[in-house]
This record gives C-alpha cells, structure tokens and sequence, in this order.
C-alpha cells in the first residue's frame, strides 16, 4: 500500500525536478551562485561537480538557460548535439562512455559546455576540456538551505495537487540521504499521507489487492494491512500495550499475540 503511494510521488517527483530554482541560503550555495553569475558572463567551459540531488543541473540551466541538456550517456546523441550547438549542457558527465573522444569533438568544435557530474574523473583529466570547477557541497554541509527548500517543495506539491490546505510539519524530520531528492519526495509523501482521506485509503488497499487474491486463505493472509497500522498507531498514540488493548478491545494477551503474529513487521516498542 505504502509503496504505491512512493511510486506515485516517484513519478510526480521525477517531473518537478526542473522547476527547483537554486536556492541560495547557506554560505556555499552563495558562493556557488557568485561563480554562477561570473560564469554566465564568461565563455569558458565549467565542470558542476557533487552528489546526486545537489543542485548541479539547476546551477547549469541557470548559466546557461538556452542552451539544450544531453545526458552523458546517450554518446550519439552527445556528439551530434556538440557539432550542432555552440553551447551545451552535458548531464550525468560521470556516464560518458568515452571521455577522450567527447573532448576531442569539444576542441574541435569550439562549443561551450556546462558539465555536471560527480567524482569519477581526476582533476588532471577534467582540466583538458574544462577551465573551472564548481563543488557543491550535500545538504548535511548546507543545512541553512534546508528549510528553503522544504517551503519550495511545500508550494510545488500544492500546486501539483491543486490544494489549499496546510502542510502538517508534525513529526516531519528532514530526509536528506540524497540530497534535495529525497527531501522532496519525503515532502510529496508527508503531505499525501496527511491528506489521504477514508475513501483514498480503502481504494489504494482494494488497488493493492486485486492483483494479489486468488489462494484459499486469503483472508488471514492480508489482515496484516488492517492490523498492522492499527497496532503501529495505536504505539504510538498511547506508548502503552494495556492502554492499547483497552481501546482495541482486546485482552492484553491477545495484542501481544498479534503482535508476534506479525514480528516481521516493525514494532516500536521501546518505549512500552
């Protein structure tokens, strides 16, 4: 059920990547943006270097804003699009399958490009083609950017989803292991899952499961969709298994063998 609704915010999320704007808040992204603004001025060939969801592409498309994006790893179309271009922006530069070759057609074509791409190549093999290097640090060393863009993520989802209503930040941590990425898929997703009505509920499990009935026990087989969450909830709202079982009408010894019924589920039960 849960991995319907992320396959979801997947898509949605793969289509608004290019309407982030670089958001400048902490002191690296500044300096990046300086660079930026020197580098659109400038007819030199530049090199956006960091991790996956950094804001590389943006910074590009900003330098260079007419210039066409081809990933790294569609090499023909690479080429063709150096010779037809007098300015390019080469995404992913990480996958080229033949860097030798690519610099080869930049000299001689003389055309400007913006790269962007991770650590793969030495400095002394990306100075042959490029005359600047910009680093742009993960968000974990640019923490004063964060709240930027989660308020940017925030308007786009509304946006995207037609809605007016208030984004609940209540248990909302930050989820930043791939950078702006995963910030704003945890952003889509949070606010779905505060949004989500009955009706939405039961028409994504009746979703999930139309594919997966067909034995003899299918009942017992699927509770778990049902009892699971409550029980999770349930945790989580009281912190307390003989509370829980009260207001679950259960005997004490009854949740707890619902609960080792699904031991492969987790249960946060620290606390209790």
């Amino acid at each position: 059920m849960l991995s319907m609704i992320v396959d979801v915010v997947e898509a949605v999320v793969i289509t608004a990547v290019d309407v982030t704007n670089f958001l400048t808040a902490s002191n690296a992204s500044v300096e990046a943006f300086k660079t930026a603004n020197l580098l659109k001025a400038l007819s030199v060939n530049a090199m956006i270097i960091g991790e996956r969801g950094t804001g590389k592409l943006t910074l590009a498309r900003y330098i260079l804003p007419q210039a066409p994006i081809v990933d790294a790893s569609c090499f023909d179309e690479l080429l063709d699009a150096v010779e037809r271009h007098s300015e390019i922006i080469i995404h992913r530069l990480d996958d080229v399958a033949n860097l030798k070759r690519l610099i080869d057609a930049l000299v001689k074509s003389k055309t400007r490009v913006v790269a962007t791409g991770g650590y793969r190549y030495t400095q002394e093999q990306l100075d042959e083609i490029f005359s600047v290097r910009l680093v742009l640090p993960p968000l974990n060393q640019r923490l004063e950017d964060i709240e930027l863009l989660i308020n940017l993520f925030i308007e786009e989802v509304k946006n995207t989803f037609g809605r007016t209503d208030g984004f609940n930040a209540q248990d909302f941590v930050p989820d930043i292991s791939e950078n702006a990425i995963s910030l704003r898929r945890q952003v889509y997703l949070h606010y779905l899952l505060n949004s989500i009505k009955e009706n939405d509920l039961m028409g994504i499990v009746e979703h999930y499961l139309v594919d997966q009935l067909g034995s003899n026990n299918d009942y017992r087989k699927f509770l778990h969709l049902y009892e699971v969450p409550l029980i999770r909830a349930g945790i989580k709202k009281f912190k307390s298994q003989l509370q829980l079982a009260d207001k679950l009408g259960l005997n004490r010894n009854t949740l707890r063998k619902k609960i080792a019924d699904n031991s492969d589920y987790q249960f946060d039960l620290k606390d209790i």
